[in-house]
């Protein structure tokens, strides 16, 4: 298991001391441990208070060693820089509660107008139940009035239709009669111009035979 540790000089029985600080339970969660101590003998190339994170067996045997310089270095790169911090994260995690709580409520308030909705139902196929003969019936009489309604919609479509067809009969047959009263009138003016020259011609020979 992976262990953030600080080296501590053991000059008593020679070598260094790392002061375990923190543990890591995941890939990214740490958790700062009650320091500890792990014996290292025959070894003084790590410096006082050196941060190394340190690798451990199941009997707090030491496995490996390495710097924890680029560790804390990634750290703040990935964290820090982003404004990260310890009440960002408590703020977070709040507001992350708030909305569960949130959600439950909802989902609370769901199942109950899903509950209702299932009781309403239920009474609704009771009385479809109880209702099923006369209803079927009333939906058949209904059924057929629809019927008898498309048929009376289609004999009054019909009906307009053939309205319509006379009205432009009608409208051609006045501008037929206004035509022909044009034609009368014209050949009632010809009359009176033939019988106003008929005359003329009466009156003229009259003179001729006189003369």
């Amino acid at each position: 298991m992976l262990h953030l540790a600080q080296v501590q000089n053991n000059e008593n029985v020679g070598g260094v001391r790392l002061r375990l600080l923190a543990r890591q339970q995941s890939d990214n969660c740490w958790a700062v441990i009650n320091p500890e101590s792990v014996i290292l003998t025959n070894t003084n190339s790590l410096n006082e208070s050196y941060l190394v994170l340190v690798e451990l067996s199941e009997n707090q045997e030491v496995l490996s060693i390495q710097p924890a310089k680029d560790w804390v270095l990634d750290f703040i790169r990935d964290y820090l820089t982003l404004g990260i911090t310890p009440s960002f994260l408590i703020g977070e995690q709040k507001r992350a509660e708030e909305w569960r709580q949130d959600l439950t409520l909802q989902s609370q308030d769901l199942t109950r107008q899903r509950a209702e909705m299932e009781a309403r139902r239920d009474t609704i196929q009771a009385l479809e139940a109880q209702l099923g003969p006369q209803q079927r019936q009333l939906m058949q009489q209904i059924e057929e009035m629809r019927e008898q309604l498309r048929v009376k919609d289609e004999e009054l479509e019909r009906a307009n239709q053939q309205l319509t067809e006379m009205a432009h009969i009608r409208e051609k047959l006045r501008i037929k009669d206004e035509q022909l009263q044009e034609v009368n009138q014209q050949l009632q003016e010809m009359t009176e111009k033939l019988n106003s020259q008929e005359t003329q011609l009466k009156e003229l020979k009259q003179h001729v035979e006189e003369k």
